[in-house]
């Protein structure tokens, strides 16, 4: 088959670009179109195709790239598809999905979230920003969201990250949808685990963005004095290490061989934003590493926490506050011994890469089989 592959952007490897490099493993010759194409930063993670980027993607706009919302719909347009695919696969996370192809081709959308500055998380974003910005943004944000809305029947069928964002689909598109959990890479299940080390930091990382509830981490550690490492970088990052105490070292990006070291010697994870998939908790458990995460969105699908502590992942808070997180914290250091390391490494492979590559594969030859 002849298929194209519309990404929102390749500017940095998260999420989102793991599930596009994951698919093109079913098809190592499609066609990339993306609204903005960053090889300096994407690095060696860029695949050898036929990558084609929108008329947004100038160097002084993409600096700014997650800013420009009110012209990502001008950017989607100006793609020009070529006729003969016989398969669009959208990644929806930024507006991809309301892309121009030709009328007949089936069209599958996989949905990391509808934009979330436009539904369900609108009033998170405008808290984010100065006082002055929020009617403004707020305005964009409403015409995005109405063009969004004429995108919805483009297309053939939804797939979703998870059961949170299932349920989002089905409110905002009034769409039903078919789950299949994002790819967790399978070399990091060969790595042995490691044992009888000392384990003396508590581990954050990810984008450093308002929603993320970096925040609230700084505010814990602060009180409690223990050690926190943050991976990552993002908008909040200067702001809130200017913050944090001595004990809280904020390391910007790293590389994952250097991630590693930091999980050897990893207490625990902690995940305080509410998010719509995470693959960041599974790649920890992983490395039998548990998580303490807040109790909402994706978390409650990879997370298990139940009575029996050996057969447990991780740990739950049940508010997005510092008294909530300590509360947590405290419980799990009271049985931090019996948590097991091989039995958290078996509940995070069940979302391997493999089971991912046979779903979405059997998703496709089911659409075709259909039609």
């Amino acid at each position: 088959m002849k298929v194209a592959i519309v990404h929102y952007w390749l500017i940095t490897r998260r999420g989102g670009e793991k599930v596009i490099e994951s698919i093109l493993k079913l098809y190592p010759d499609a066609d990339i179109y993306t609204l903005f194409l960053d090889e300096s930063i994407y690095g060696s993670n860029l695949p050898k195709n036929t990558i084609i980027s929108s008329v947004l993607d100038k160097p002084l706009l993409k600096k700014y790239y997650q800013k420009l919302f009110p012209l990502y719909p001008i950017g989607i347009k100006s793609l020009k598809l070529k006729e003969d695919y016989d398969l669009i696969i959208s990644s929806e996370s930024g507006p991809a999905k309301g892309v121009n192809f030709k009328a007949g081709t089936p069209h599958i959308c996989y949905v990391h979230s509808p934009m979330r500055y436009c539904w369900g998380f609108t009033e998170d974003y405008l808290l984010s920003m100065s006082k002055p910005l929020r009617p403004i943004a707020n305005y964009f944000f409403k015409r995005l969201r109405k063009w969004d809305i004429t995108t919805i029947n483009n297309v053939t069928s939804y797939v979703v990250n998870s059961e949170n964002v299932a349920k989002r689909v089905k409110k905002f598109y009034r769409k039903n949808s078919t789950v299949i959990y994002p790819p967790i890479e399978l070399a990091l299940f060969e790595r042995p685990l490691v044992k009888n080390v000392e384990r003396d930091i508590y581990l954050s990382f990810g984008a450093i963005t308002p929603y993320k509830r970096i925040d609230l981490l700084v505010e814990t550690f602060n009180k409690n004095g223990k050690k926190l490492v943050v991976i990552g970088n993002g908008s909040e990052k200067e702001k809130l290490s200017s913050m944090a105490n001595s004990n809280i070292s904020f390391l910007g990006s790293l590389s994952w061989g250097e991630i590693e070291k930091y999980l050897d010697r990893t207490r625990a994870l902690i995940f305080p934003g509410e998010e719509d998939f995470g693959m960041i908790p599974l790649e920890v458990m992983a490395y039998g590493v548990p998580v303490l995460a807040f109790k909402g969105g994706g978390a409650l699908e990879t997370v298990v926490e139940n009575e029996n502590i050996s057969e447990s992942s991780g740990g739950f808070f049940d508010e997005q506050n510092s008294y909530s997180i300590q509360e947590c914290i405290d419980l799990f250091e009271l049985n931090e011994t019996k948590y097991n390391s091989e039995w958290i490494r078996g509940h995070a492979r069940k979302f391997g890469e493999d089971q991912f590559l046979e779903r979405f594969n059997s998703h496709v030859n089911n659409i075709f089989s259909s039609n």
